[in-house]
């Protein structure tokens, strides 16, 4: 790689800066680099990043705001990257790597991802942009993942945020693996396990990027231990501390913004870089009709309007807590799509024939691909043996299927593009990552309590690369449904809600 140079007129401050750089007839030429263009700057020159002159991008063309990226990401060692998603921050990731390697600053570079982006995105992403680094997927035993992670002629190392645990010790202990991407940062949210291996993982390695397109799912304080983990030094010492500077108490458990809260939150999370999908390009419009009303059975409605009744006692009895509401809620959504779990976990189906006919109707009428959206696993079940029993065929995703399995599903829906079998899955298995442009149409066959994984499964298809109009249907029957989905289009659903959702979820 031509690395590039610089050639500055020889000054005292220049001198300064480079004491082991010879002067030639009173210029001096310097090596153009994120070291060079630092030191610079801070001396007063205005100089670019050197990424977006000396580095051919393996042959690709990054957008404009990928360049930008790269030049937050190639000069500062840790930093935070929120691009919105769909916005190429994989490749961002993989560009920003490669070039440093060659300039000799990095060795190996560790990915800690979501279990479903591991091969058919990580993993095929490096093949794809940069095709000359050698790439491994630790998954699968102790002993295997360990194995892998011993190969020496690996460049880059995948591997899944709870499966980081495994191979920790091992990781910390290696000074070649010097350079950390934490995909989804916002899973580091609370001050789990899982978040304190993250951090010790990454405290002696020189370069860690923090990439999450929603940093604050549900509080401005969640990005407290995502900034822990990157820059440690830059929150205060204690949660408490933190949280009293952005929020104030009005009951034992609710707090609220103070004013310029979410600036605040954000101030701390620095050096970063925010972009979303309409900096890049004009993509097809994105259609979202009110939510479609279906009927419901009688067993449906006998079954939801006792257990609301029942639930609404116990809200005004103070029985219920904001926490255990959600348990509540979700059986009462569960009713409402058909199929609903006894204390013995033994499935019973109520109904919801009308819904699942507006469904066929929705996958029969798209113009493209099809992707469902189901949030229980036996809600998934009884949705897939509809379709297949109206020869539809569906592909299906959900918690159980490998990860090996998942990428083949994945694969041949996006790649065979005839085929229109409808993709059926289970939200979580699909929300962060993955590409599904081949579909175009999206149906929520009930809502789900999490606005982050909503949106998140939303950005699937509208991505860079989608060419038709996107259509998102949401079904319902119930009025509970009607208004969790109110409160998720407005990003508003969090568990102080629920109580008075349990409320108030009556016919009238």
């Amino acid at each position: 790689m031509d690395l590039g140079t610089l050639h500055l007129e020889e000054t005292p401050a220049v001198r300064a800066m480079f004491p082991d750089v010879e002067p030639k007839n009173g210029f001096m030429t310097l090596e153009y680099s994120p070291r060079s263009t630092i030191l610079l700057r801070a001396i007063g020159y205005d100089v670019q990043a050197s990424i977006g002159f000396t580095y051919n991008w393996c042959g690709g063309t990054p957008f404009e705001i990928q360049v930008k990226t790269c030049e937050l990401m190639t000069e500062n060692p840790r930093c935070f990257v929120l691009n919105s998603m769909g916005t190429g921050k994989t490749r961002c990731v993989l560009w920003s790597f490669d070039y440093m390697k060659k300039l000799g600053l990095v060795n190996k570079l560790l990915v800690v991802c979501p279990l479903s982006t591991m091969s058919f995105t990580w993993a095929a992403e490096v093949l794809k942009a940069t095709p000359h680094l050698r790439v491994a997927v630790l998954h699968g035993t102790a002993e295997k993942r360990k194995q892998l992670l011993a190969n020496p002629n690996l460049d880059v190392l995948i591997i899944n945020h709870d499966g980081l645990k495994i191979v920790a010790e091992e990781i910390v202990k290696r000074a070649d693996i010097d350079c950390v991407c934490l995909d989804e940062l916002a899973v580091y949210r609370n001050n789990t396990l899982r978040t304190k291996i993250a951090a010790k993982v990454v405290a002696n390695k020189a370069v860690c990027w923090g990439l999450t397109g929603a940093p604050m799912p549900n509080a401005v304080t969640d990005v407290f231990q995502q900034i822990k983990i990157i820059r440690p030094g830059q929150v205060p010492k204690y949660f408490s501390w933190f949280r009293d500077e952005l929020q104030v108490r009005l009951t034992q458990w609710k707090w609220a913004n103070k004013p310029g809260a979410i600036e605040k939150a954000f101030a701390y999370m620095q050096p970063s870089v925010r972009f979303t999908l309409d900096d890049i390009t004009e993509l097809p419009e994105a259609y979202v009709p009110p939510p479609q009303q279906t009927d419901i059975e009688p067993e449906q409605k006998r079954a939801y309007d006792e257990l609301r009744k029942f639930a609404g006692t116990l809200v005004k009895k103070g029985q219920v807590t904001a926490a255990n509401a959600a348990v509540l809620m979700g059986k009462l959504l569960q009713i409402s799509m058909g199929w609903v779990y006894d204390s013995k976990r033994e499935v019973h189906h109520l109904g919801g024939g009308p819904r699942l006919e507006a469904l066929v109707d929705i996958i029969e009428g798209a113009e493209g691909k099809t992707i469902v959206f189901a949030p229980y696993r036996h809600v998934l079940t009884g949705i897939v043996d509809h379709l297949e029993a109206r020869g539809l065929h569906p592909l299906v995703v959900h918690g159980g299927t490998s990860p090996t399995d998942r990428n083949k599903v994945f694969t041949i829906f996006q790649g065979n593009l005839i085929d229109k079998s409808p993709l059926v899955v289970y939200p979580r298995c699909i929300s962060h990552g993955l590409t599904l442009t081949a579909a175009n149409t999206s149906v929520w066959f009930g809502p789900i309590l999490s606005a982050e994984t909503y949106d998140q499964c939303n950005a699937r298809t509208r991505r860079v690369g989608q060419q038709r109009k996107q259509l998102f249907a949401h079904l319902w029957s119930t009025p509970m449904e009607r208004k969790v989905y109110d409160l998720l289009t407005k990003r508003l659903l969090q568990q102080d809600t629920f109580l008075k959702l349990l409320e108030d979820a009556s016919w009238d």
